[in-house]
């Protein structure tokens, strides 16, 4: 992000932008089409704004959620999405590599 985003975010919300909804591939080169229906996938979105209460993200880090369970918001032209901070189920970040406890993803 060239410029700063004109938005702050308040209490335990995240701003997140994700991979857009719609065709996917597998690892082997098949095209999955947006209108076939599959179980109940979670989505990976990079943070790009956090609140002042978020403990445990920053911005930067990639999170993973239930697509299901979230707010859209356009700013700028561009789509995002506002979580809680409850709501993100795993996060992947460069800096949890040096942690005793972190995550296997």
């Amino acid at each position: 992000m060239a410029d700063k985003l004109p938005i702050k975010m308040l209490n335990d919300r995240v701003l997140v932008r994700g991979e857009a909804d719609g065709e996917r591939s597998t690892t082997g080169g098949i095209l999955i089409p947006a209108t076939v229906q599959t179980s109940r996938r979670l989505a990976w979105a990079e943070v790009v704004a956090a609140g002042p209460n978020v403990r445990t993200m920053e911005v930067g880090d990639k999170v993973l959620f239930n697509p299901e369970d979230r707010y859209e918001v356009e700013v700028r032209g561009e789509d995002y999405v506002i979580l809680r901070e409850r709501d993100v189920h795993a996060l992947a970040s460069g800096r949890l590599e040096d942690s005793p406890t972190g995550l296997y993803l």
